[in-house]
């Protein structure tokens, strides 16, 4: 059972749940356009606020932008109110730093529920200037962090004010406040739960986070934390088209639009060499403990493919960055190189692919045993 340390949270979430369920079926008689619309704007304002700002501009400096940029995301943030965007990112850091450990705040490890919300209750922050002396040296963030409460109350209640002019003030406050209060928490800390126990893991299997389409779309993007985890500053998570990324979406468009500049993005070959190198440690290594004759098969092809796999993507970006500054009458012939080679490195991902597979089924299939 999750200790309560922290009662003044406890009392908050604790009440504005109740609050939802008692009123619950006077409100359902007040369900309107617009009380659905004043929720959906504001759901998706703090929600984008949340996962484009607190999280991948300053937890994980994935891109940088100009200040009225900055304050957009400062001010809308306190519609989800999960507390300034310098303790928000102080905690994310730790996460990430300590993941699935003890030191992990919100660690999986320590069960579901703990993980999604009953460690507000019981986290001790112990504050370490050294995590965020960018964000301390930053005067925007520092502001908010003063007066953030100050601030939280002027924004909702600003939206609550908007929201009698359409609907009771019942109704704006129940749909447009703390209806929208609570989905923001909770999308949010399924990402520190649901994201850490149901999903595929594409990109790093020693990682409990996993990719969950699902999740990304009530996120915002946030869902592909598998990848997340693996390459944490990429300014995106969903990396492939049909990936549901609203959060990339806008700083890709806030990028055009001179809001945010220097977005990083970790290429294709890059992932791909990384995700064998970290496959071949993990399975080849088990593999090789094992006795049976196909176990150590299976490592040996691992071994050999993922050797030709680094030499191919290396020659590959070596060509490419020759290719950057070749004289004209070189550009055609190191083009078709790069179109062979990518080919090339596209089969040997798909052998890849499929190799390891098998492998995992195999190694599964004898400890079943």
């Amino acid at each position: 059972m999750t200790r309560i340390r922290n009662w003044d949270t406890f009392a908050f979430i604790a009440g504005y749940h109740l609050f939802l369920v008692v009123f619950a079926l006077t409100a359902w008689t007040m369900v309107s356009w617009p009380a659905g619309t004043l929720f959906l704007l504001t759901f998706i304002a703090g929600g984008l606020s949340i996962t484009a700002g607190y999280h991948r501009l300053y937890s994980h400096k994935a891109y940088e932008a100009n200040p009225v940029f900055e304050w957009a995301i400062l001010l809308s943030s306190t519609l989800a109110l999960q507390w300034s965007a310098l303790i928000w990112s102080h905690d994310h850091r730790i996460h990430h730093n300590h993941v699935d450990t003890e030191a992990d705040p919100y660690s999986i490890k320590k069960g579901f529920w703990y993980a999604h919300v009953g460690w507000l209750f019981d986290y001790k922050r112990d504050f370490q200037k050294d995590l965020v002396k960018d964000l301390l040296a930053n005067p925007r963030v520092v502001f908010q962090d003063r007066h953030y409460l100050l601030l939280s109350v002027l924004v909702n209640a600003a939206v609550f004010g908007v929201g009698c002019l359409f609907m009771s003030p019942f109704a704006s406050f129940y749909f447009g406040v703390v209806l929208r209060i609570a989905a923001i928490h909770h999308c949010t800390w399924f990402i520190n739960s649901l994201a850490h126990t149901i999903g595929s893991k594409t990109y790093a299997r020693e990682l409990s986070a996993v990719d969950n389409a699902v999740l990304a779309f009530l996120t915002f993007g946030e869902g592909y934390h598998n990848y997340h985890h693996a390459f944490a500053a990429d300014y995106r998570n969903g990396v492939r088209w049909y990936h549901f990324d609203p959060t990339k979406w806008l700083i890709w468009t806030a990028s055009k639009l001179g809001f945010a500049s220097k977005l990083k993005s970790i290429q294709t070959i890059r992932v791909q060499k990384a995700l064998v190198e970290k496959d071949r440690r993990l399975l080849v290594e088990h593999l090789r403990e094992e006795i049976d004759e196909l176990a150590h098969e299976f490592a040996n092809r691992l071994e050999e493919l993922s050797l030709r796999f680094d030499a191919l993507s290396s020659k590959l970006m070596a060509t490419m960055r020759e290719l950057k500054n070749a004289e004209a009458d070189r550009r055609r012939e190191l083009k078709r190189e790069v179109r062979r080679l990518r080919e090339d490195l596209q089969q040997h991902w798909r052998e890849w692919v499929r190799l390891t597979r098998q492998a995992t089924r195999q190694y599964q299939l004898d400890h079943a045993h």
